[in-house]
């Protein structure tokens, strides 16, 4: 692998997510070689993947190059390919494009989707952890609906028209709202030949609410909006498999659709080389201890999702979103800075800025301490944060554009099938 040696400490990052580029950017002057791997040679921003899919944005808008984020970077070097292991004796990973060894290693990979051992589900089903597979369901949709228009089957139009999200926390919320104003404002205008109640939105969520991660108050008003919006909710019902046609649940449902889009879970995207003590099975995260490193090791570290730090106040670990991640990368990088001068580290403590899911137009949900509000001052809240986090001015701009253009028109003018998909 033609890394340039180095007389500083070389410190590989794996992953170019949230913590990763936390993480990177803390160390823009430090004396330090780093080395970023991914398989994408992108940062997806992915609390709006919803929208690529869904036909809000295009992908240009969410995704930025890694390479241009860390210009500034002192002996910075970029390389996209997958790590396939560590060797933690030899200080080694092993790579898709070979090997390197690191002084410091920092595993920052996320999570993949948890198909919870459900074969027909993993082989059928429409995942959405990233720009791809977002473009694939923006891709299937239209596809669908293109087929509805034209055939004369009303068996075969109801499947097209029907559309399943299987998970109703912020991505499934998010989506079904999302596919619902899609039927409200697009589908009489472009498909007169169709009725606009032939569409429908099922949302299914095994617990006994929606958006379970917030509060009750969030959950009440979120399931208010998707009704209103006509999205038509499943709770305490668990999905038992899919073939491609039919959705089947555990107490006998069936819903038959040929657009099943997976949102239920998640789980550590490990790698090998790391287990015993520092691996949690149960949630698949690496256990860290306050200074995010990975029990039994002093040159290794994780951070964000793949993380599992506990305290008193987070048994479970911290949640997995963007925000933990974001604020342990930061604070990572402030201890490496401390450790090149030969202090001691300081321990992570997690500030929740709250949560909150867009339902739709004007329909929004926050948590903030013991603040919970929903509807338009929300929605534009949602609307600001989001565009805050956004990596590059140029993302901002196009995003705001296309939110504006939207609000205005009701329209989503990404309405493009660029790639058609095809299964298999």
């Amino acid at each position: 692998m033609n890394i340039p040696e180095t007389k500083f400490p070389r410190i590989v990052v794996i992953g170019g997510g949230f913590a990763g580029i936390s993480f990177i950017k803390k160390l823009e002057k430090a004396k330090v070689q780093i080395v970023l791997f991914d398989r994408h040679n992108y940062h997806t921003f992915q609390p709006l993947l919803y929208q690529v899919s869904t036909a809000g944005l295009e992908p240009d808008s969410i995704a930025y190059p890694l390479r241009k984020i860390f210009r500034k970077n002192h002996d910075f070097h970029f390389r996209m390919a997958e790590v396939l292991k560590i060797d933690t004796e030899s200080n080694t990973i092993f790579t898709a494009i070979g090997t390197l060894r690191y002084d410091y290693l920092v595993i920052a990979t996320g999570t993949r989707t948890n198909f919870f051992g459900n074969e027909s589900i993993a082989e059928n089903s429409m995942p959405m952890k990233t720009v791809p597979q977002a473009l694939d369901i923006r891709s299937l949709m239209l596809q669908n609906i293109e087929k509805a228009d034209i055939t004369t089957n009303a068996i075969e139009r109801k499947q097209l028209l029907n559309f399943v999200v299987a998970g109703a926390g912020p991505t499934g919320v998010e989506l079904a709202g999302a596919l619902a104003e899609f039927r409200k404002g697009i589908l009489e205008n472009d498909y007169p030949e169709l009725d606009e109640d032939e569409m429908n939105v099922h949302l299914i969520e095994g617990l006994d609410r929606v958006l379970p991660p917030m509060s009750k108050q969030a959950s009440k008003k979120a399931q208010e909006f998707l009704e209103k919006l006509g999205v038509k909710i499943h709770l305490e019902t668990f999905i038992s498999g899919y073939d491609g046609k039919t959705v089947t649940t555990k107490d006998g449902k069936r819903f038959e659709t040929a657009t099943f889009i997976w949102a239920a879970g998640v789980t550590g995207a490990l790698i090998n080389g790391i287990d015993g003590e520092a691996l949690v099975e149960r949630a698949n995260r690496y256990k860290v201890d306050a200074f995010n490193q990975i029990n039994g090791f002093s040159n290794i570290f994780a951070l964000g999702d793949i993380a599992l730090m506990t305290s008193e106040e987070y048994p479970k670990g911290h949640p997995q979103v963007a925000q933990p991640a974001i604020q342990q990368g930061k604070h990572l990088g402030e201890n490496f800075k401390r450790i090149f001068k030969g202090e001691k580290m300081k321990p992570f403590n997690y500030f929740d800025k709250g949560t909150m899911a867009t339902v739709g137009r004007n329909k929004a949900v926050v948590d903030i301490g013991k603040l919970h509000f929903g509807g338009a001052i929300a929605w534009f809240l949602w609307m600001f944060v989001h565009l805050w986090f956004l990596v590059g001015f140029r993302n901002r701009v196009i995003t705001f554009f296309n939110w504006t253009y939207s609000y205005i028109n009701y329209d989503r003018a990404a309405r493009l099938i660029i790639r058609p998909f095809k299964r298999g």
